[in-house]
This record gives structure tokens, sequence and C-alpha cells, in this order.
């Protein structure tokens, strides 16, 4: 059975100073603390250990998809070459086809990172916030202002 955290006298005293009731909360919360900070301890050194074997396969898988498009450009190549296209202008052909793929990449990923916001709503809020902690004269007028 648990113990209780305030222990009771036996003589039947049950009345305690409040310093000492406050001290034996303060070490209890503060136990809490620790044991907390434990168990988050354990959990992301867990995690951290699932993300890094992750991570490896990942890695791996990713070189292996770079050499099975390697191995593929090749038969592709080959393939033209057996078509009876010039192999030197087969592997042209493979390779402005990899460059236009490429290209193609970076135009999709440039038209992404136009679309970030940088976080325009969270710095707006936290600055309002900061602004109604300082208590500068006016912020809390401009903040419900500014409210919609």
């Amino acid at each position: 059975m648990a113990e209780p955290a305030v222990k009771q006298p036996a003589d039947g005293a049950r009345e305690q100073s409040i310093g000492s009731l406050v001290s034996q909360a303060v070490s209890d919360v503060s136990q809490l603390i620790k044991c907390e900070l434990d168990l988050a301890k354990l959990e992301l050194k867990a995690d951290v250990r699932r993300v890094g074997i992750a991570a490896g396969l990942l890695g791996m898988a990713a070189f292996v998809g770079c050499l099975v498009l390697v191995l593929l450009c090749f038969a592709f190549a080959w393939g033209l070459v057996a078509l009876g296209i010039w192999p030197w202008a087969a592997f042209l052909i493979v390779a402005g086809t990899c460059v236009l793929l490429a290209g193609l990449a970076v135009l999709i990923g440039a038209l992404k990172f136009r679309g970030l916001s940088g976080l325009r709503r969270t710095r707006q809020t936290v600055q309002q916030d900061l602004s109604l902690l300082k208590r500068e004269d006016g912020a809390v007028t401009q903040v419900a202002a500014k409210a919609p």
C-alpha cells in the first residue's frame, strides 16, 4: 500500500506547522520533477536510437536508389542504341532527360519554398504578447485594434 506524503504522528497530534507542510510539499514536487526528467531521458534515448536506425536505413535506401537510377539510365541508353541510334547520341539523350528531370524537380522545389509563410502569424502574436507583458504605452489599444 502507498504511504501518504505527509506522515501523521502516532500520538494523535494532527497539527503540523505550515513550514513543515510547505517543506514536505516542496520536497515532493522536486522528487516528482526529478522522476519526470528521468522518464523523459529514458524515452528520449529510445526515440533517438529509433531515429538513428531509421536514418541509417533511409540513407541506405537512397544510395541503392541512386545505383538503380544509374542502371536504368544505362539500360535506357543501350535500349536507344538497340533501336538504331548512335551510341553517343543515345547517351546524350539520356543525359538530357536526366537534366530535364532535375530542372523540373528544382522548379517544383522553388515553387514550394515561395509558398512558405515564415511563421508570419506566430511572430505577430508573439510580438503582441511581448508588448502586453512589457506594458508599453498604447500596447493594449494597438492589440485591440489589430484583433479581427
